[in-house]
């Protein structure tokens, strides 16, 4: 009886996951007590991370809440963290669970507009290179005045509209109720390809969330972090990020072009004919069908869409107070009263906010145990533009392991602490500098893989990702042709980013920027 018992709880460990994988999370709980005895709370922090981002790797196995999970409270309870600790890191990035809560709803109740904005953009525009550089640019636009999840949460509302209508026209002639899971050959090939052509246009709008969201001060949360401490405006944080924003976008738009002209890295993907067919279809039904109560309902959101651009892009509150909002006014105007359909709206974000809060722990751990210190105290003991590049590359490499908004967090308060302490000669100047390094090492670099952007993480544990069997590795595949050139490019930027604020100085009256507490020191 002990014995089935024992077998049963086995079987329920992780469910359906395959048993290599159970084996694998229990030798990781095991190991990580005998680590923090025989090597101490450094190695084992970093080899923490390692496991974090294992999970990660393995959400199609099984989503990462639970194992990912189990080694956050196993760090609580080996005291690398302390609850106070998590919960100082979950109070930090509130705005974001708002975000999750309310703004990821919010877009559920903009459905209708958006699948029938976004079919009818398909069915027109047949050349993938121009929809690669649609979706592109339109994540980028979006995401430098909106939120990049909230960009994201729009095109995989948009993808999984599209796969859902292929999805219903093909049981309908099948007879296959779910032919996702289906083995039946006769539209597998299309299915194959359809899946490919939406992981592409996915990949191309999450990193285009990734250009934009650099550019401005409301585009990403560090970036609103790095304008306060810097005491940068809005025009003001565009024209220091210029140099190195605006060689990044265009090259980022580029690529997304020359991906699809050259087909390499897993892009290339075509919509099949018979994809084509039944969108087109489905668009001829919808025109012809289109009701007054529809084209109302149509308008209704296009007003609300026009609202909610411009109270985040002049941040009238949180975003996640905007979102509620959304729900508010979409759910008043549309006749959403039913307590399960407003219900359903809430199911895509939560699994993922609690995934966020773990991730949270994670970073109470980096940040208790100091894990990313000796990598700033070496950069902060170079000099001139070697210290530009180490900053951006340091920031670039540690937002591909960690959360971006935390590592912009710890290097903008130590580069101030060293700058207002004076012992590292840094002028106002090179300080200013440094701030752009920081804000586009870490948002730029960190598209390498889900674990920099919030963003890609969404979109890698949402239920789009294995309908169209988008792992993680599929994810930093086609991730990496964008990481190496954006890389790069923004790389150069920086090394020539002195030269350039010069130019711009002169070129557009550039003002110089003083904080009070930098014209004290250099008063002193």
């Amino acid at each position: 009886m002990a014995t089935s018992i024992l077998r049963s709880m086995g079987t329920n460990l992780f469910g359906n996951s395959p048993k290599w994988y159970k084996t694998t999370l229990l030798v990781f709980l095991i190991i990580n007590p005998l680590l923090l005895i025989t090597a101490g709370p450094f190695i084992t922090g970093w080899v923490l991370i390692a496991e974090f981002i294992f999970t990660l790797a393995m959400a199609l196995k099984c989503y990462p809440l639970a194992p990912g999970g189990l080694l956050a409270l196993e760090a609580v309870v080996m005291n690398m963290t302390t609850p106070q600790s998590v919960y100082a890191e979950t109070i930090h990035n509130f705005p974001v669970i708002l975000l999750l809560m309310f703004m990821v709803a919010g877009i559920h109740f903009m459905k209708d507009l958006l699948h029938y904005a976004f079919t009818r953009l398909v069915v027109k525009v047949k050349s993938k290179i121009v929809i690669a550089l649609l979706f592109s640019f339109m994540g980028a636009f979006l995401s430098a005045f909106l939120d990049a999840l909230t960009v994201t949460a729009v095109v995989i509302a948009v993808a999984y509209g599209f796969y859902n209508i292929y999805n219903k026209e093909i049981s309908q002639l099948s007879g296959i109720e779910d032919y996702n899971n289906s083995s039946n050959g006769n539209f597998r090939n299309d299915l194959d390809q359809f899946r490919g052509y939406l992981r592409n246009i996915m990949m191309h709008a999450a990193v285009g969330t990734a250009l934009g969201g650099v550019c401005t001060l409301v585009g990403e949360p560090q970036n609103l972090l790095i304008g306060h401490e810097m005491g940068w405006h809005f025009a003001d944080f565009f024209k220091w990020i210029l140099p190195v924003s605006m060689p990044v976008l265009i090259i980022g738009l580029l690529t997304a072009m020359l991906l699809e002209k050259f087909k390499i890295f897993g892009y290339g993907y075509q919509i099949p004919k018979s994809v084509y067919n039944i969108l087109k279809k489905t668009v001829d039904q919808q025109d012809a069908a289109m009701t007054p109560a529809f084209r109302a309902k149509l308008i209704s959101q296009s007003v609300i869409g026009i609202w909610l651009i411009f109270a985040l892009a002049l941040h009238l509150a949180e975003v996640g107070i905007i979102g509620l909002s959304v729900i508010v006014l979409l759910t008043a105007l549309t006749g959403v009263t039913e307590e399960h359909q407003i219900g359903h709206a809430f199911t895509e974000a939560l699994p993922f906010t609690a995934l966020l809060v773990v991730f949270f722990s994670i970073v109470a751990v980096i940040h208790d145990q100091h894990l990313f210190q000796p990598v700033i105290k070496f950069v902060l003991s170079l000099e001139g533009k070697n210290q530009l590049v180490a900053y951006y590359l340091a920031n670039g490499m540690l937002s591909m392991i960690s959360d971006n908004v935390f590592v912009a967090t710890v290097y903008i308060s130590e580069t101030k602490a060293a700058y207002l302490s004076g012992n590292y000669n840094l002028t106002p100047e090179q300080f200013e500098q440094l701030a752009v390094a920081i804000n586009t090492g870490t948002n730029i670099p960190s598209v390498a893989t889900p674990n920099g952007q919030a963003a890609f993480l969404f979109l890698l544990t949402s239920s789009l990702a294995p309908l169209i069997r988008l792992s993680y590795i599929e994810m930093v595949k086609l991730a990496l042709p964008y990481t190496i050139i954006m890389t790069l490019t923004g790389l150069a930027a920086t090394y020539y980013m002195p030269e350039v604020h010069e130019w711009l100085t002169s070129f557009m009256s550039f003002p110089e920027l003083h904080l009070p507490a930098v014209e004290a020191v250099s008063g002193h």
